[in-house]
């Protein structure tokens, strides 16, 4: 159900014209027209010209500007086009999540498998982001609540049920603050990489939030793998409010912001501890901004009306070639509740008994937040497209690199990532 990353393995406002003035109303589409092809020539040649991979080496002032790009306004105006600004942002996070895959031990015969290579204070640098301005504060795990039978328990590649995940890195450069306009903590998580959490994966039936009564579920496996612990090791779900408790004592004066990042199992994982923090810390919790990559379907509508509520901001990046954003169960009605209720009404019966009998089946899956939509196709180095190519992380960052606008989707000066 879902494609492991390994980073080993390269993959490849135009003004209104009144209708007494129809000549300057065309020459404005025309111009319009014509800045839509420069854009696609020439936009951003100078962040392009570097790639994704030096997008940490262009940073531009954020300043009182941040809580625009963190969501604030649920990024009105800034997908289309895609501003170059926000574009810089989520190639930043992005970075962060590559670094999670290159810090983790893929190798199922190391005596380290299922861990992190590096300690906290080497991290970032030894993944390739030297200078970022973060320290990272804690390694996170998350741990399995399938039990296997006796007879597999002695292979580590089956039997591994509490794997490192992710970190937390909190920004520490006062440069680096004066940039982001505020001290921000990213929360960064991996995709699948284990046997169990594979099968974690395939538990696709939603299942009710603890302590929920208001009927908001969640995908069965990705809240076992957020809320499961061993005798050894806590949850997820513990070390991240201890984490953040720690972090909100130590700087819950300043402007502060909270941004979990992840890709494929780990976007999933990231928008559950996104609603968690703002359940658990109330008022007391900083903004919460979700930077989702190839993430599946986390629950159902009365789990996104939830978040909703919580003022918890999600920007899903989704590549409309990849398969797993499209899973798992399916989307019956993902307008917001008030337009939903039109929708039932002018339906008349039929409609609100299809609606009642699927959201029964525990598959009614709902998408959350806003989404920036791109394609493989519109890249024209991407030349191989499948189920692996189309979900890589690299592919994300390549497109987020490309993509001016639903006119122009591809500028011809992004850079070529893939061999």
């Amino acid at each position: 159900m879902r494609v492991a990353q390994n980073p080993n393995v390269p993959i490849p406002n135009h003004q209104t014209a009144t209708m007494r003035k129809p000549a300057l109303y065309k020459n404005k589409l025309h111009m319009h027209g014509v800045e839509n092809k420069l854009r696609c020539a020439t936009s951003s040649t100078s962040s392009s010209s570097t790639g994704a991979s030096e997008c940490l080496k262009r940073r531009v002032k954020v300043g009182k500007r941040w809580k625009e790009y963190a969501g604030l306004g649920n990024w009105e105006g800034l997908l289309d086009p895609l501003d170059d600004n926000l574009r810089n942002e989520i190639l930043r996070y992005g970075q962060f999540v590559d670094a999670a895959y290159k810090s983790f031990d893929f190798d199922p015969s190391s005596p380290t498998y299922a861990t992190c290579l590096h300690s906290k204070a080497s991290l970032l640098e030894s993944s390739g982001l030297p200078s970022t301005g973060y320290r990272v504060s804690k390694h996170l795990r998350a741990t399995s609540g399938i039990c296997l039978p006796r007879w597999l328990r002695n292979a580590p590649s089956i039997s591994t049920n509490s794997s490192w995940i992710g970190y937390v890195a909190v920004s520490q450069d006062k440069h680096e603050i004066s940039r982001l306009g505020r001290r921000d903590v990213v929360i960064s998580l991996r995709g699948t990489a284990t046997c169990l959490e594979w099968l974690e994966n395939l538990r696709a039936t939603l299942t009710t939030l603890p302590g929920e009564e208001g009927g908001a579920m969640v995908e069965s496996g990705f809240l076992s793998l957020y809320s499961s612990r061993t005798e050894s090791y806590p949850s997820l779900k513990e070390m991240v409010r201890e984490e953040i408790g720690r972090l909100l004592q130590s700087y819950g004066e300043e402007a502060l912001s909270l941004t979990i990042t992840g890709h494929s199992l780990g976007a999933a994982l990231a928008t559950l501890a996104a609603y968690d923090i703002k359940e658990y810390f109330k008022t007391s919790a900083p903004m919460v901004t979700v930077m989702s990559f190839g993430g599946p379907r986390v629950g159902n509508r009365k789990f996104r009306q939830r978040l909703e509520k919580q003022g918890t901001k999600v920007l899903r990046i989704v590549n409309s070639e990849d398969v797993i954003t499209k899973l798992p169960g399916f989307v019956v009605n993902n307008s917001s509740s008030s337009s939903s209720n039109n929708n039932v009404e002018e339906g008349g019966g039929r409609l609100r008994w299809i609606q009642k009998y699927v959201e029964e089946t525990q598959w009614a899956y709902s998408e959350v937040g806003r989404e920036l939509r791109l394609s493989s196709r519109d890249s024209p180095h991407l030349n191989r497209i499948n189920v692996a190519t189309c979900h890589h992380l690299n592919t994300y960052l390549h497109l987020v690199d490309g993509f001016v606008s639903s006119t122009c989707p591809f500028r011809a000066t992004a850079r070529r990532m893939f061999p």
